[in-house]
């Protein structure tokens, strides 16, 4: 928990570099700046702390302490477990006293940037003779369902990473388990040695590297305390913002932790709120897909397959390569998609115009954290409906179904031939009104900006449908009364339980900066989609062609899940703050960092690299129409306006000029202290190895 007194203190930078001696290297470049903060920078980390707190993102005293008193019990269970399948396959006694498993948390508990509800990772690492397929997932399985602490019990033995996930007195646990090489497990086992990993199968690499990579990421930092907050702060945002769900296409929690540790590596003495702005500037102008990596990937004699285009043809394909920092080092980010990869970068440059506001005291903290409005940015939507009989096969049932929803996104993108963007939603809703459990995931749907269409041209994509629910019925589990029902809403058909507290509500003014990154009005959307005044005038004319923004239209904010912090919660952000501020270019010294960072992240050769671009032109319509016992997709989707798209090419920015110098007045945000960030870095020849 953070104290008031830890607050009020001043957060302590890195110690500074002798100025005879280089400044000590993280990762594998050089570092962009060693500069101080100045004191309005510890000033704007005191106030982001605060509002951390103040929004719930610690969890109390108590709650870590029964977190702590859970790990233990689950600690002596697997000991037990162990023993006993020792004993009944008629080992020695000596054996069966020695016989060992031992537990080892991952993930955001590991990491320490965990909030209240929030689940604990855990790695369950036992003997050779101690299988994963009969032991853990049957045995174990077995033991824990006859505990009264237990609820929510569900195996996982298919996934990539095989896991069992449950509720131990009320926390949530993910229980991986790895039998490592070795009769006796000690009690003190180094898990990031290498040795570890002689002679196991691929699931158990996989399972055993959540541990390694976080061990890792604190190595690799050069202030942890400084990185927690900083990470805390964006997966908070990038909840808020919909953009936080690796299982959807998004990133999850050891992305964003990878994607600051680099940006910690990059500002060493760098407070959080310096970090979190740099963090959206280095982002914004990163060209995917060069590769983010906290060090050099290590080859080992042990034959794992590491992440190497040059070798894997696949490899070429990610769209976002985030690298993990132990071996065997793999893409994390692999889920990615060209259609989640455009939003999230459109969603780094709102956080990057709000953070230069912020510096420019036109903004407060809170303001970053404003909600995604999803469905205002959209016309229209892939609804997906799952139903079950009971609570407990849809907790299994939603569990596949949403573990195949990024496969819809694909199946799309290649029967469209990417002219139709999808906008997959990591987010569920509820339905309490049907008699069955039930929930939905909803997708965003808008033609690619920039193809040239005819009028009334449509995609029929009831084909990918009827292959996507195929798939989905393939479920080895399935039961009666599992259902799904994928089909085709507009944005005025939104059933109204999406919406908080499940009716109609009126627009509010939304601030400016908001408004040019989320997205711009639809009259403006439908101008720039026609190619004559005659077919815009016959729009405004035809209250069926245009989709009028209304004070009577409905507007939705992300779901809060059981870990995350409600609306109410929220300190509420000041309209004065930011009413009438316009981010532009801010001066000269701002486009020097600008051309830094674009420098860092540039790789010369970019026959790989992914170019999105986010005009919104051009009408059509989206056609489709199913019927089966499983759900059905009719009715044609217009042309969509991507009002949450950025006005330029986040992936492809261009660096810009150097031929100015000057300082910013006022507040001074880019004082001369940025001219100390002129040492430009180039890492192509670090990393164009993997392009080439």
């Amino acid at each position: 928990m953070v104290t008031s007194e830890r607050m009020s203190a001043s957060p302590t930078p890195t110690t500074a570099s002798s100025p005879s001696l280089p400044p000590k290297q993280y990762g594998v470049t050089k570092p962009i700046s060693i500069l101080e903060p100045s004191e309005a920078d510890i000033q704007r980390t005191r106030e982001l702390e605060k509002f951390l707190v103040e929004a719930g993102l610690y969890e109390s005293k108590e709650e870590a302490v029964k977190r702590e008193e859970v790990l233990g019990r689950i600690r002596q269970i697997v000991k037990d477990w162990v023993k006993e399948l020792t004993r009944l396959r008629g080992y020695s006694d000596q054996m069966v006293e020695d016989a060992n498993a031992l537990i080892f948390t991952f993930g955001s508990y590991h990491l320490g940037v965990h909030g209240p509800g929030a689940d604990i990772d855990t790695l369950c690492v036992g003997p050779s003779y101690v299988n994963r397929e009969e032991d853990f997932f049957f045995i174990l399985h077995n033991i824990l369902a006859e505990m009264e602490e237990v609820t929510e019990l569900q195996p996982v033995p298919d996934a990539h990473v095989p896991v069992m996930k449950f509720k131990f007195d009320g926390i949530s646990i993910d229980l991986l388990y790895a039998s490592i090489s070795l009769l006796v497990v000690p009690e003190d086992l180094d898990i990031s040695d290498m040795s570890v990993l002689y002679d196991v199968d691929e699931p158990t690499v996989r399972s055993l590297n959540g541990c390694r990579v976080a061990d890792q990421i604190l190595k690799l930092v050069p202030n942890v305390e400084h990185f927690r907050t900083t990470l805390r702060c964006l997966k908070f945002w990038a909840k808020r913002r919909g953009v936080y769900s690796n299982v959807t296409g998004f990133l999850g929690g050891v992305n964003w932790a990878l994607l600051t540790a680099r940006v910690c590596q990059l500002y060493p003495n760098a407070v959080p709120s310096m970090l979190v702005a740099r963090f959206f500037r280095v982002y914004t102008l990163w060209r995917w897909p060069n590769p983010v990596m906290l060090c050099a990937i290590e080859e080992a004699e042990l034959g794992f397959s590491v992440w190497d285009p040059r070798k894997n043809p696949r490899d070429k394909t990610h769209h976002m390569p985030i690298i993990t920092p132990a071996y065997p080092c793999m893409n994390s980010s692999y889920n990615v998609s060209t259609s989640t990869l455009r939003v999230m970068m459109d969603q780094f440059q709102y956080g990057n115009k709000i953070c230069e506001e912020i510096e420019l005291n036109k903004a407060q903290w809170c303001a970053l954290f404003e909600p995604y409005l999803f469905f205002e940015s959209y016309k229209n939507y892939l609804q997906v409906d799952i139903v079950a009989a009971d609570v407990d096969d849809l907790r299994a049932w939603k569990g596949w179904v949403e573990s195949r929803l990024r496969q819809l996104t694909l199946m799309i993108e290649r029967d469209t031939y990417g002219k139709l963007q999808c906008h997959p939603y990591p987010h569920e809703y509820v339905d309490s009104s049907k008699p069955c459990s039930h929930c939905a995931f909803f997708m965003g749907l808008q033609r690619k900006p920039g193809e040239m269409v005819q009028e009334g041209q449509q995609f029929d994509i009831r084909g990918t449908v009827e292959e996507f629910k195929h798939s989905i019925n393939m479920y080895m589990f399935w039961k009666p009364g599992m259902e799904i029902c994928v089909s085709h809403v507009r944005r005025k058909q939104i059933p109204t339980y999406v919406f908080p507290e499940g009716y109609k509500r009126s627009r509010h003014p939304r601030f400016p900066s908001q408004l040019q990154s989320d997205k711009q009005s639809c009259e403006d959307g439908d101008a720039h989609q026609t190619g004559s005044g005659n077919r815009l005038l016959k729009r405004k004319k035809d209250p069926d062609a245009v989709e009028q923004d209304t004070p009577g239209k409905r507007q939705s904010i992300s779901p809060q899940r059981q870990d995350s912090i409600s609306p109410e919660r929220m300190a509420p952000s000041s309209l004065s703050s930011r009413t009438g501020s316009n981010i532009g270019p801010i001066n000269s010294n701002k486009k020097i960092l600008d051309q830094e960072i674009a420098e860092v992240v540039n790789i010369s050769n970019s026959s790989i690299i992914t170019s999105l671009t986010s005009d919104d032109v051009g009408n059509e319509s989206v056609a489709g129409s199913t019927e089966g016992n499983n759900g059905s997709i009719d009715g044609s989707v217009e042309g969509s306006n991507n009002l949450g798209s950025s006005q330029s090419d986040s992936c492809d920015a261009d660096s810009e000029s150097l031929l100015e110098n000057g300082n910013l007045d006022g507040n001074g945000v880019f004082r001369n202290r940025l001219q100390g960030e002129l040492e430009v870095l180039n890492i192509s020849s670090l990393t164009s190895i993997f392009l080439s």
